[in-house]
């Protein structure tokens, strides 16, 4: 277990052994001790990033969708037949940040139980860049039906986040090109694309969509992998401004006490195109064709 993990283990033990319970909501958080002043801190950075909460979401499901290769050893093998008619491959995957509790939860897919991987893929040699991730992105989260009639399939690519390098055809990839490397594999490109006040996502029964606080997600490679545990680290350059359900702003960097109510929630997905017993029943849920999603 990751020392952040085990932090978060211990601290959610001491509040239900200890009865410990908040009912003064975010707004009315106030100390009779006022803060310190202190000078501006925010140079050399970009305006805060508002952060809309989770239940301002509809999560749905879709068709299944089947993974391309049965094995990584077939992934690789389709890499370089890739390479050897268009060269370098180019993929894009997404960083969907919204909040709970006024803490930052990153959307991403797990497969299988047990895989993890954002949103996104690779794109067709002859395809622009932008348009090729955001028609990846449409296929992958773009809801179908009656409920594609409330979404306006677009997305706001607001910055590059990080690279990610394959030298050679295996597993291994590099946040940085290797001196002796001058012709990678694979290009792997991560956006922070920044989610709308509302918006429909739909997720194939195959795969689950999960909201995975910051928290979870820091020094937790041994879970999630180096790419994804890294996230917290693209994202710390940002100021968040959280907001309610009616649109106000109730906090912002730098924050408050960590909520025991923050944890990873299931959205929709699995096998049976429904979300299992950890999901949250406050964040709105819809499939296609059947009942909404359960608890």
């Amino acid at each position: 277990m990751s020392p952040g993990a085990c932090c978060c283990y211990m601290y959610q033990w001491f509040l239900k052994h200890c009865s410990i319970m908040s009912t003064v909501t975010p707004a009315h958080q106030l100390s009779s001790v006022p803060a310190k002043d202190i000078l501006p801190f925010q140079s050399r950075q970009q305006p805060a990033v508002r952060l809309y909460p989770l239940s301002n979401y509809t999560f749905g499901t879709k068709e299944t969708q089947p993974e391309e290769d049965a094995s990584v050893k077939d992934r690789l093998k389709r890499l370089e037949e890739y390479y050897e008619k268009h060269g370098m491959r180019r993929s894009c995957e997404a960083i969907l940040v919204c909040h709970e509790h006024n803490h930052p939860h990153v959307l991403m897919l797990q497969i299988a139980n047990a895989f993890f991987k954002l949103p996104g893929d690779y794109i067709p040699h002859d395809v622009d860049e932008i348009e090729g991730f955001k028609t990846r992105l449409n296929d992958r989260l773009a809801p179908t039906g009656s409920l594609a009639e409330k979404d306006d399939h677009d997305w706001n690519v607001f910055d590059t986040l990080a690279q990610w390098y394959r030298p050679n055809f295996e597993t291994f990839m590099y946040p940085f090109l290797p001196p002796h490397v001058t012709r990678p594999k694979e290009c792997k490109k991560l956006y922070f694309i920044q989610l709308p006040t509302e918006k429909v996502l739909s997720v194939p029964k195959n795969m689950k969509l999960l909201a995975v606080p910051l928290f979870e997600l820091y020094d937790n490679s041994q879970r999630y992998g180096p790419q994804l545990s890294a996230i917290p680290h693209y994202l710390s350059r940002y100021r968040w401004e959280f907001v309610d359900e009616d649109g106000k702003i109730v906090s912002w960097t730098p924050g408050g006490e960590v909520d025991e109510r923050v944890k990873t929630k299931i959205l929709a997905g699995g096998e049976n195109g429904h979300a299992e017993s950890g999901a949250d029943p406050d964040v709105k849920m819809e499939t296609k064709g059947e009942e909404p999603a359960a608890a």
